[in-house]
């Protein structure tokens, strides 16, 4: 499975923020669009991305404010990123390494999505669903031996 798959579902709406944004601004895009993320873009080009793990960095560094932070004070100015051709197991393994929740996708330079792990992990749930599926019309179909019995499977517990 491919990242596209997993864009084509999600659909295409994307909301991205300014590094010059205040990052009151950019929590209250969050909040009412209820999004843990945003990308940051600049020039049409992608700078960073912005998660609650860096706004709650930044408050926490503010003393419990967010005063006049920026967006630019708070991304994470290093996103990872993959491609609509990724892998969805390289995309899982990437997220594992940086511990990230979310990552943009790109086309090119053409920004075309986020991921998230949720994303990811209902991705790898579906896909086990439908191979299970699989695997018990394979075996529900299973020949009958010369007697007429299905026969028994290593390891299940006999009819």
């Amino acid at each position: 499975m491919k990242v596209s798959d997993i864009l084509r579902v999600k659909g295409g709406t994307l909301y991205v923020v300014k590094p010059d944004d205040t990052l009151a601004q950019a929590m209250v895009t969050m909040a009412d669009k209820d999004m843990g993320s945003l990308v940051v873009v600049e020039a049409g080009q992608v700078v960073g991305m912005l998660t609650f793990r860096e706004v709650i960095n930044t408050i926490v560094k503010n003393g419990g404010a967010v005063g006049a932070s920026v967006v630019r004070e708070a991304m994470e100015s290093n996103p990872l990123l993959c491609t609509v051709d990724t892998d969805m197991n390289q995309v899982r393994l990437m997220m594992l390494e940086r511990h990230a929740r979310y990552m943009p996708v790109m086309d090119g330079h053409m920004l075309m999505g986020v991921v998230s792990f949720y994303d990811v992990a209902k991705a790898v749930v579906e896909e086990q669903n439908f191979e299970n599926q699989l695997l018990k019309a394979y075996i529900r179909d299973w020949p009958e031996t010369e007697d007429g019995q299905q026969p028994q499977i290593p390891g299940t517990p006999s009819a």
